[in-house]
């Protein structure tokens, strides 16, 4: 009977001291502790379901297999326990006292196995349990067969439970889907062939099996594909549902909810982490599992080690104990490589989660920000959250778990320094610990430096956003030079830092170097001092392979501990702006339409921007009373609290008191048109189903069928960002345009006609206001006092409140304020009643005729066709973004290194290269030979090891800094090369290319130029190096392995090649993705107004949650490939070890000294690494360096023509009479467009007053554009003054004429810096200029007065006072020509007709250039210009004009009979 239970069982841990491998009490032991640390988690997980109550219902019975499985496990574990209670009642001595323990165990893990196949666990706790069983079928199975090798017979206890394993290995696969027939129920027979088709779409993680999933060959499809093709964002499958944005959203938002509802006042903790780290804990739970296997096994490598030098060493041949510590190593191996890979895979996976769940946070907090919240964060603040903190956590947890498993494996490694050589490794602990103090002022410093870098980025990413998006005024202005500058000093000061942060990661890489080297000799020294271990190779190379496994960690954790400690900052900033103040829904009482005839109520209603300043609030004592179908219009002078009183009903202006209720639905017209990047249909419709009958009325009540018509792509043709290939008036009649479609209750509509011509302006009010909203209730904020007379009330508004209301025969009874607003309408228009009354015309002209002349819709009447059917002739504006294909070999790592000048330093740093690995590898070598030499003494041989290693220590400092060097050259190179491209290139290529296309190039692309590129072109040299000398060192010893490294090599240029082919498509299509989300990002922040408005948060969030997912994908496809690669690379090294190890054990014994053994040995066990290091990094540089590709393409912009053409100067007097003339002048955007002026002939004689006119479109920006060469002209000349303005320097062109442009733009920064961005005038000239322009009073009662801050586009400023301040600006330059183009258009009556005298005094003897929509602006002109479809209609003096049949008199007509109406 005791024969019978005899299976060496005891508890096999307790091996009477013995630590072979070989012995089959250690193989127990390894199983017997897998089963404990399965069978743990697996009480862990039964006690959390058992604490809370947790009860899940079974999705359907378990199969038959499973059952039987069970029963079998069960049978399993009584036996077991039977054995225990006859082990202990049987045990008679008291050494064996505690042999039954063992079989309790045994009996719980197999009574585990039972239970769990017939319960409902977790989907990850059933992934666990899958591996459980495969481990111990695996390792169960490999210790029978030996023992049946050795002993020719098994034990009854090894024997029956083996079958069973073999069960569990079967239900672990169809845990997982395998050799499970799938069955459907027949009420759903089409399903599964739908479910199939949308399976096809997906990446194919979600439904892959686990072999798929553990070997990442799900990716396969799409790698093949990538080879035969090049890929395109087409061809990238979307995400599965549970990797989705809605999916973590919802999770996140659930908790973030959850938590926000429980957190108290004062409570300081960060509810963002909280909240994350809830949703996403249970799959890092897997994910640190995978980690703390890969640590362990990293940790076990220096003992295999040890073990097969003592092997080399034996007496006796003993092949079983060789093969069973090469099937250890196998082991070790593979478990590390599998874990690693996936755990890296994961770490990435879950943090992506986290990221598009934060990017979906942010930007649903963007659509709910308050006012006060958006002042307290700015647009390029809450796309710096979405672009860089929530981006971040794709890479947080990978850093987070590598922080404590590499700590982990530190750990680990120390124990076995301490099991291997005993006190001897103290003296090099010291040391270590010595290193690692050192290494804390250079990590501060290191801190510091990359904080530092980051900050200046910031700013200068701010300025250049900036400075891209008003490009156009600066090239007005030719201010180029200056913003250049600024740009540039701010990257001066960001580079100083980059260079303080190269140059530190210098010494930090020749410390981390040297340690080692020093760590091991004070260790050898450490051994022979204390006697605690014997200096020989055993010892010295697993004190050597157990360093190596320490270096991993020393170097790593710092930058894990500096990456976490930015997320950290990342959390904080997300937190504070989650956190932050969002719009009630209590602002405004928004009411179904009801049957009450009530539409807008306000009541006592005081409302503030700021509800916690002291201040007086912006409007007061607000009381109104709208009915349905009212029209209401809104008029006041500049800054009165008109847009303020639109925003306040909107609910955007928190109110202080009182009550606000809207009944209906709003659409909102913004003052500043907002259009988003698209086609015209696309901003029309603006979500809503096409119905093509209202669409069609739309477009005519809103005078877009001529331009529409006029358009190669009708309205399918695509706008630029912010609509800049658009004029004024179509900007602000597509967006008028959009809100009558969405066919709203109540119409809040903020100074529509303030940008298009009076003509355009009243075929707006009366067909578009008055007609096609006829039954709607409309609130109108108009300087056009001509339509006052129309509404049925007016609310006059000054210093905000409303100071006067009724309609208008009453306001006019009233006087006052109302009273000053049409007076200064009847000045205006005075000049205009004398000439009409000279030339009859009568005030009952025909309005309807008047406006016929205009409205020739012959084009448009073919059915729709040119709208909803366009010919498509030429190229949309906005192209798509190019990107290179294919394989674009040496070329553009060679345009690196020439471009930078840098082939020297290149060449210095690969001799620097060579000469450490020479002397590192000559190390090791005098290692191996000297310690079996007895006359070589203990100080000679660490003396000389030492020697040899620092000298590879400054080796490595030589190579560090010249790579450095040449990092610090590209970087200002390509930062200058791509800074004198954009600041150079025409105005065409900013009006085609979104500013975040080139902001990504600015921030991104530059930053993998900065820091990744030199440091990966370091990496890939050394670990190439590093592997081609460990392949020869190991094939000095055993030559065969060089056959099968050859082999190896092959493969995995063949493997790396098949996947590269896809991985550079998949980086290149990565990088175009982001640049969508960050455009759609700053599109919202502009628009969110509007876009709350319109009630349409829902359709712009899912909008964004799509490119989000399409950016998601490219991120997790990328990484998928890479460890698809890595896998199969290292396992593919592993065969090298492999081969080395078999002949360890094969060759005969003393063929090969136990030195070479431990020399070998230690390069083969870090070659896998080295290798995946190498292509890993390789991979890397070829993805870095499509960011050197992308800068190129914008270094090689055409320019614009030279600033200064040296020898056609003009002279510094000219132009002196400021005459212009115009010769046949032909304009067209791009070559083979059509001509948007066509053939233009006239002279504007020297101080002449000159008006140009037209509809909307027509012609007068561009106009102003060839005049300034923004636009060179097709055909024909422009001379000023007799000078050819295309034959002298644009900078010489530019600085002798001013302009106020059609829309008004401000700078962030100073009142001074904005009227005086070069600095060129003093304080008392600034005064000057803004008492004129009306600015003095409003300035001066400012703290700072000129120095008082401007916010980003001058957003604390009204529209009609940036107006005021460009105005300032030209008052300052006085240049002899003066360009106003629709500058007036935002100001009321009053304010225009003191602009106009005051430019009129100040500008007398200049030629000025007025285009205008006003006829009063240019009725006083001496000539006036009628431009048509881009042909100059007319040219004459106004009055002679008047008196013809001309368009311009039927314009004056139809102008002054609408004043007159207003006025009468």
């Amino acid at each position: 009977m005791e024969n019978f239970w005899s299976s060496q069982g005891g508890f096999s841990w307790i091996c009477e001291g013995e630590s072979n491998m070989a012995s089959l009490c250690i193989q127990r032991t390894i199983i017997e502790a897998v089963n404990l640390f399965f069978l743990g988690i697996f009480c862990l997980v039964w006690l959390m379901r058992l604490v809370r109550k947790h009860r899940e219902s079974n999705r359907g019975r378990k199969d038959r297999v499973c059952v039987i499985t069970s029963v079998c496990c069960s049978l399993i574990s009584i036996m077991y326990f039977g054995v225990c209670l006859y082990k202990f009642i049987a045990q008679t001595n008291k050494a064996d006292n505690l042999s039954w323990a063992v079989y309790i165990v045994r009996g719980l893990v197999w009574t585990s196995f039972a239970v769990s196949l017939l319960t409902q666990m977790p989907k990850w706790m059933t992934f666990v349990n899958s591996v459980w069983w495969v481990c111990l079928c695996l390792l169960v199975s490999a210790l029978n067969i030996e023992i049946i090798l050795r002993k020719q017979k098994i034990q009854m206890l090894d024997l029956l439970p083996w079958p069973v394993c073999f069960l569990l290995l079967l239900c672990a696969f169809r845990n997982h889907g395998y050799f499970v027939s799938k069955h459907y129920p027949n009420d759903t027979m089409v399903e599964p062939l739908l479910d199939e088709k949308a399976r096809k779409k997906q990446t194919g993680l979600s439904h892959a099996n686990p072999f798929s999933r553990m070997t990442f060959s799900w990716i396969n499809p799409l790698l093949s594909l990538g080879y035969s093709k090049p890929l395109a964002l087409e061809d990238i499958p979307p995400l599965d549902s549970e990797d989705k944005v809605d999916s973590s959203y919802q999770k996140f938002a659930n908790e973030w909810d959850s938590l926000l509802t429980g957190r108290s006042s004062n409570s300081t903790k960060n509810l963002v982490f909280w909240a994350m780290a809830r949703v996403f804990l249970k799959e890092n739970i897997c994910i640190a599992i995978c980690a703390l296997l890969r640590s362990t096994c990293g940790a076990i490598s220096p003992l295999i080690l040890y073990a097969f030098v003592n092997y080399s060493n034996r007496n006796e041949d003993n092949i079983q104990k060789g093969l069973a510590i090469v099937g250890c190593l196998i082991l070790a191996k593979l478990v590390e490589t599998w874990c690693q890979r996936h755990w890296y895979f994961n770490s990435r996976r879950s943090g992506m989660r986290m990221r598009s769940a934060l990017m979906a946070a942010v930007y649903r907090k963007l659509l709910k920000l308050s006012s006060v919240g958006r002042r307290r964060h700015s647009t390029g603040e809450i796309v710096n959250y979405i672009a860089v903190d929530a981006y971040r956590m794709g890479e947080f947890l990978w850093w987070f778990h590598s922080g404590w498993s590499l700590a982990l494996q530190l750990f680990l490694a120390i124990g076995v320094l301490f099991w291997v050589v005993g006190l001897g490794a103290l003296p090099g602990l010291l040391i270590l610990l010595m290193c690692g103090l050192f290494n804390v002022p250079f990590a501060q410093k290191l801190k510091k430096c990359q904080s530092e870098v980051l900050v200046s980025q910031d700013q200068r990413l701010r300025s250049t956003s900036e400075i891209l998006n008003n490009m156009k005024l600066i090239k007005l202005q030719s201010w180029e030079d200056e913003f250049k500058n600024s740009v540039e000093s701010l990257r001066a000061r960001e580079f100083k830092w980059l260079r303080e942060t190269q140059f530190t990661k210098v010494y930090c890489s020749m410390l981390y170097f040297l340690s080692p080297t020093i760590v091991c000799a004070f260790i050898l020294l450490g051994c022979t001092i204390f006697g605690s271990a014997p200096l020989n190779a055993g010892t010295v190379f697993t004190v050597l392979a157990t360093l190596r496994s320490m270096a991993e960690p020393v170097k790593y954790i710092p930058q894990a501990l500096s990456a976490i400690i930015q997320v950290n900052v990342s959390f904080d900033r997300l937190n504070t702006f989650l956190l932050d103040d969002e719009m009630k829904s209590l602002e405004t009482s928004r009411i179904l339409r009801t049957n009450s005839d009530k539409s807008i109520e306000i009541t006592a209603a005081n409302f503030s921007w700021d509800c916690e300043s002291l201040t007086l609030p912006t409007l007061r004592d607000v009381s109104l009373d709208i009915k349905w179908g009212q029209k209401i219009a809104v008029c006041g002078p500049v800054g009165a609290g008109k847009s303020s009183l639109l925003n306040a009903i909107l609910g955007e202006m928190p109110h202080i008191s009182g009550t606000v209720k809207v009944h209906g639905s709003v659409a909102y017209v913004s003052q500043t048109a907002w259009i988003q990047s698209g086609t015209i249909r696309d901003n029309i419709l603006y979500g809503k189903p096409m119905e093509e009958s209202r669409y069609e009325k739309v477009i005519r009540a809103c005078a877009l069928d001529k331009d529409i018509s006029g358009f190669s792509h009708g309205d399918l043709t695509e706008i630029g960002q912010r609509g800049l290939n658009l004029s004024g008036g179509q900007k602000q009649r597509i967006q008028l345009a959009r809100a009558v479609y969405n066919d709203a209750d109540i119409y809040l509509l903020d100074d529509p006609f303030s940008a298009v011509d009076a003509h355009t302006a009243s075929v707006l009010f009366h067909d578009c206001v008055m007609s096609a909203l006829g039954e709607k209730t409309i609130i109108l904020v108009t300087h056009q006092v001509e339509f006052l007379s129309e509404v049925d009330k007016i609310l006059v508004m000054e210093g905000g409140c409303i100071v006067q209301s009724g309609s208008y025969e009453e306001l006019r009874a009233i006087g006052t304020t109302f009273e000053q607003l049409l007076n200064a309408h009847r000045d205006a228009i005075a000049v205009l009643d004398t000439l009409n009354e000279n030339q009859g015309i009568s005030p009952e002209v025909d309005t309807a005729k008047l406006v016929e002349p205009y409205r020739s819709d012959g084009a448009y009447k073919k059915s729709g066709g040119e709208i909803c059917m366009p010919n498509f002739q030429g190229e949309q504006l906005t192209r798509e973004e190019q990107r290179e294909m294919g394989d674009s070999g040496w070329k553009p790592f060679l345009e690196y290194i020439f471009i930078s000048e840098g082939l020297l330093l290149l060449l210095l740093s690969s001799l620097a290269l060579i000469g450490f690995v020479a002397f590192l590898a000559a190390a090791s070598y005098w290692l191996a030979l000297a310690i079996k030499i007895p006359k070589i003494s203990t100080g000679t041989l660490v003396g000389v090891y030492s020697g040899l290693s620092i000298l590879s220590a400054i080796f490595v400092y030589f190579r560090a800094y010249f790579i450095a060097l040449l990092g610090l050259k590209a970087s200002k190179a390509f930062f200058s090369g791509f800074t004198h491209a954009i600041f150079n290139a025409p105005m065409s290529f900013f009006d085609s290319t979104p500013v975040g296309r080139i902001l990504t190039r600015a921030s991104s692309d530059l930053g993998t130029l900065d820091i990744d590129i030199p440091f990966a072109i370091t990496y890939v040299a050394h670990s190439m190096v590093e592997f081609l000398t460990g392949i020869g060192i190991m094939a000095s010893v055993t030559w065969q392995v060089l056959i099968v490294a050859v082999l190896v090599i092959v493969a995995t240029k063949y493997i790396k090649d098949y996947y590269q082919a896809s991985a550079r498509e998949l980086v290149r299509i990565n990088g175009t993705t982001k640049a969508p989300v960050v455009n759609y990002a700053t599109e919202t922040s502009a628009g969110v107004v509007t876009i709350r408005a319109f009630n349409m948060m829902d359709r712009f969030f899912q909008t964004y949650v799509n490119l989000v997912d399409t950016d998601a994908a490219t991120f997790l496809l990328t990484n998928a490939a890479l460890e698809w690669l890595l896998l199969r690379i290292e396992m593919l090294q592993n065969l090298v070890l492999f081969t080395a190890a078999f002949l360890f054990v094969l060759l005969p014994k003393g063929y090969i000294a136990p030195g070479l053994v431990g020399l070998s040995l230690s390069y083969a066990l870090s070659i896998a690494k080295t290798k995946v290091y190498c292509v890993q990094w390789c991979c890397n540089l070829e993805n870095y360096i499509i960011s050197v590709e992308r800068i190129k393409q914008f270094m090689l912009i055409p320019e614009e023509p030279p600033k200064i053409v040296e020898d056609k100067r003009p002279p510094s007097s000219w132009p002196s009479g400021g005459r212009i003339e115009l010769q046949n002048l032909k304009v067209r955007y791009r070559p083979n467009a059509p001509l948007v002026l066509d053939g233009i002939t006239c002279t504007f004689k020297e101080g002449a007053r000159v008006g140009v006119v037209g509809r909307t479109g027509s012609g007068k920006t561009t106009l102003i554009s060839a005049l300034f060469r923004l636009v060179e002209p097709a055909s024909g000349e422009i001379l000023i003054d007799g000078v050819n303005i295309c034959s002298i320097g644009l900078k010489d062109l530019r600085m002798k004429l001013s302009i106020i442009p059609q829309e008004p733009i401000l700078f962030r920064g100073s009142i001074r810096t904005n009227l005086d961005p070069v600095g060129q005038y003093s304080d008392d000239e600034i005064w000057k200029s803004l008492e004129k322009c009306q600015l003095k009073e409003a300035i001066s009662s400012l703290p700072n007065q000129l120095d008082s801050p401007v916010s980003d586009e001058g957003e604390n400023w009204s529209v009609g006072q940036r107006q005021l301040f460009c105005l300032g600006r030209v008052l300052l330059k006085r240049n002899r020509i003066l360009v106003l183009d629709e500058a007036t258009a935002s100001v009321d009556s009053a304010t225009d007709a003191i602009l106009q005298r005051i430019i009129r005094q100040e500008f007398s003897e200049c030629t000025v250039i007025t285009v205008a929509h006003r006829v009063p602006t240019v009725i006083d002109s001496d000539m006036v210009m009628v431009l048509s479809y881009g042909k100059m209609v007319e040219f004459d003096e106004p009055s002679k004009l008047i008196e013809s049949n001309s368009l311009f008199s039927k314009l004056v007509a139809e102008y002054w009979s609408s004043c007159n109406k207003s006025c009468s």
